[in-house]
């Protein structure tokens, strides 16, 4: 019992505040491997991914524009002075290119191409009073949405 709580040089819990230590101690100690089994649990259950789809979008602001194309759609969102973008596939599956591009007027493009599963994107740009423009592709199908936000 001695060595839980701490004792040290034949001390026993009653001598001074060297039990109240060792209690505190062990209680630290509780917490924490409790935190830590709440977490464990909760990524168990959860997953990193778990969430609602607005979470997985990683864009910030509300949705403006969706444009659908047979492979995925694009989605352009607004805040007060961004607008972002982020093509999205149909169907989760194997790498395959995908892009997207966002422009303001009178800006330059911005875009996210490469070979992904799912997701392409986010891409910004400032667009207070501003209009802008986006394009999505999934394999090699592609969408638009014109000038918007105008």
């Amino acid at each position: 019992m001695r060595e839980l709580l701490g004792s040290r040089n034949g001390e026993t819990a009653g001598d001074g505040g060297a039990g109240r230590r060792a209690l505190v101690r062990v209680f630290v100690l509780v917490r924490v491997f409790v935190l830590a089994l709440v977490a464990a649990v909760g990524l168990v259950l959860g997953g990193p991914g778990a969430g609602s789809a607005d979470a997985a979008s990683s864009c910030g602001g509300r949705l403006a524009k969706t444009v659908t194309f047979s492979t995925g759609e694009v989605r352009v969102y607004k805040s007060r002075s961004y607008a972002c973008a982020i093509t999205v596939a149909k169907k989760s599956g194997p790498r395959r290119e995908m892009s997207v591009m966002i422009q303001a007027r009178g800006g330059r493009p911005v875009t996210d191409r490469g070979r992904f599963t799912k997701q392409t994107g986010r891409v910004t740009v400032h667009a207070l009073h501003r209009c802008v423009r986006a394009t999505g592709s999934v394999a090699g199908k592609s969408g638009a949405t014109g000038w918007i936000l105008c």
